[in-house]
């Protein structure tokens, strides 16, 4: 693999680029379906090819072939080089790639338990079992469970990224993930669903340790839980405590994808929308001061690890907002030398026939100092949702709305009963605003972050503590 990225950024610079990049990428992927204890689909996966940017005249051109022939690979090197030569007659801002902490080496994740050493019959047979203990779960929860659907996959990434200025960076990454979606029913109730990522970088150790079958009955028991016993919301303003899968997917939605740079600059307008923040936001105040959010692909295990990104720059953490403002934005190379500052390594690609663009990686709310009770506790009349149904946020990223899935009623510090659908409507900095603590304990949850044309869809991690809003209207069916 290392000799063909050699051989594409030694051409691509004798035939005029003024800066190359190869990126030569290997997908290995199983996937397995169960949808209602059965086994619907085995799917077994290989992708390989490669990717090549370079930059002529101040334009990028960008082209992939999923072939590592000589022949092949110059064919698709001379098509990216024809890209760039014809966009750089168009381009009203010239572009080159700003400086970044390039670097050299091989990183390789090693699994504990190697995925091939788990054969298909005791992978369906897990997920067989969960199934069934989710079956029971609503059996004891007086409710049906008519629709269980459960994708479990695992796949390993090689990949090689070279460039020519200095970067060459060889990677072996393993993942895992599991997505369900459960259906509850009862029949003077209605429904309620619930549906669940899990996903970490490793082996199959990671897939025993989630101890599938006890989340699958918890989780449906909970939910005829909600269906059988929860009443109606209040309509009120009142104090709310968030869990940590709410909390993420606020940190990831209002504060990780506003701070994209690509998408300050207006590339992703017509994509993935736009954003509230402006070129200048940096030290914009958007939050109280318990407000601290951060974007780190350094976190071992986690789904959006990694060490390097697709440009070969050394992974840090970003602090995104600090103290309430706004600390920094997302880099990739090309826009790091627009803001003249350095890349922070957040240049990723889903597939070796992607162009890597600006995305996040494990993106959460930093822990603060009180304990889960402690939160609670100094909660009179108010709200706690620990998760969520649904959500929707603006093009902005400003205006947006979550719908609790698992939530209850506080009373004294107590919680109390549970209810039904509750609707937090807020605006971006009306959020962060109210913040005023922040519990010890982080947890994260799995996602796949989409962005780009064609989509891309990335393994991240979202999470954070429990925090606390004090004074926001809530609304509800």
């Amino acid at each position: 693999m290392e000799d063909t990225a050699l051989f594409i950024v030694d051409k691509a610079r004798e035939m005029g680029a003024e800066y190359a990049e190869a990126r030569l990428q290997i997908d290995l992927r199983e996937s397995i379906i169960v949808k209602n204890g059965v086994l619907e689909a085995s799917v077994f996966e290989e992708s390989r090819g490669v990717g090549i940017r370079v930059l002529v005249d101040g334009a990028l051109g960008f082209a992939s072939i999923n072939s590592f022939r000589r022949d092949n690979v110059e064919k698709a090197l001379k098509h990216a080089l024809k890209i760039a030569r014809s966009s750089s007659k168009l381009v009203r801002r010239k572009i080159s790639m700003g400086r970044g902490d390039l670097g050299y080496g091989k990183f390789e994740v090693k699994p504990r338990v190697d995925f091939k050493n788990v054969d298909l019959d005791s992978r369906v047979n897990l997920l067989k079992e969960a199934d069934e203990q989710s079956v029971h779960a609503a059996s004891a929860g007086n409710v049906k469970a008519p629709s269980r659907i459960i994708t479990l996959d695992t796949w390993i990434t090689e990949k090689i990224v070279l460039t020519s200025d200095g970067a060459n960076v060889y990677s072996v990454t393993p993942r895992a993930a599991l997505f369900t979606l459960i259906t509850v029913f009862h029949p003077q109730k209605g429904t309620v669903q619930r549906y669940l990522n899990l996903g970490e970088t490793g082996g199959w150790e990671l897939v025993e340790r989630w101890n599938l079958p006890k989340i699958f009955y918890d989780e449906t028991y909970t939910l005829s839980r909600i269906l059988t016993e929860a009443v109606k919301p209040p309509r009120d303003e009142m104090d709310v405590v968030l869990g940590p899968e709410v909390v993420g997917i606020v940190s990831h939605e209002s504060c990780g994808h506003p701070s994209e740079a690509d998408r300050i600059l207006g590339r992703e307008a017509a994509q993935a929308g736009e954003t509230f923040l402006k070129s200048d936001s940096i030290g914009l105040k958007v939050g109280s001061p318990y407000v601290n959010v951060v974007d780190d692909p350094t976190l071992k295990g986690s789904f959006g690890f990694y060490l390097y990104d697709d440009e070969g720059v050394k992974a840090r953490r970003r602090i995104l907002i600090k103290e309430g403002a706004v600390n920094e934005f997302l880099h990739n190379r090309e826009t790091a030398s627009v803001f003249n500052v350095e890349s922070n390594g957040s240049s990723r690609s889903a597939a070796y026939n992607r162009e890597p663009i600006i995305r996040m990686a494990n993106t959460f709310f930093l822990p603060g100092d009180y304990t889960e009770e402690e939160i609670l506790e100094e909660v009179k009349d108010g709200l706690y949702i620990k998760n969520f149904m649904e959500w929707n946020i603006d093009d902005r990223r400003f205006n947006q709305r979550y719908v609790g899935l698992e939530a209850y009623k506080i009373e004294n510090g107590e919680l109390k009963n549970m209810v039904r659908n509750p609707v937090l409507e807020i605006t971006t900095t009306g959020l962060w605003s109210s913040v005023d603590a922040a519990s010890k304990k982080l947890e994260f949850q799995a996602a796949y972050c989409g962005k780009g044309d064609p989509m891309q869809g990335i393994p991240v991690w979202t999470g954070g503590p429990h925090i606390r809003l004090r004074k926001v209207r809530i609304g509800g069916a």
